[in-house]
């Protein structure tokens, strides 16, 4: 990823959803299909010294979230609204450090979602996310988006 596209990326997550800045999400890697957002421990920590699991909702959310956004960007749909529509998360194993939220979108998955997007202006998409911990995975996030005008 472009710095320039990192930095508007944060930017809009900053300005458009504050709690990201609350939470100290940074967009850390996108090589064109894979996107990664961590976050600090200590400002998303609950009563037990684990990342609360609110937090670990939201990053993985934000992890779909954005990388959606970021393919709108580069098709030049950039007035496409985004929403999540329906989300399952499973908390495997408590997260003791920085949250890893990592999300990839194939070219595949991509073109079937763009096709009724550009002829009918709505689409769905289903994305899967994982928050690692000491490389195993400590969260599964599932979500269902919708792109709309």
């Amino acid at each position: 990823m472009n710095d320039a596209a990192r930095q508007q990326l944060q930017q809009t997550l900053y300005t458009d959803i504050p709690l990201t800045r609350e939470m100290g999400l940074r967009v850390a890697a996108y090589d064109g299909q894979t996107l990664q957002l961590t976050a600090p421990l200590a400002p998303n920590v609950n009563d037990k010294g684990t990342a609360f699991g609110g937090s670990l909702y939201n990053i993985a959310v934000l992890c779909g979230w954005s990388l959606l956004r970021l393919k709108l960007n580069e098709a030049g749909l950039n007035e496409k609204n985004i929403v999540i529509h329906e989300a399952h998360t499973r908390y495997l194993l408590p997260v003791t450090g920085e949250l890893h939220a990592t999300c990839t979108l194939t070219g595949d998955v991509l073109t079937e979602f763009m096709q009724p997007l550009q002829k009918k202006g709505r689409a769905r998409i289903t994305l899967t996310v994982a928050i690692q911990q000491q490389d195993r995975t400590a969260v599964e996030f599932t979500g269902q988006y919708v792109a709309l005008d």
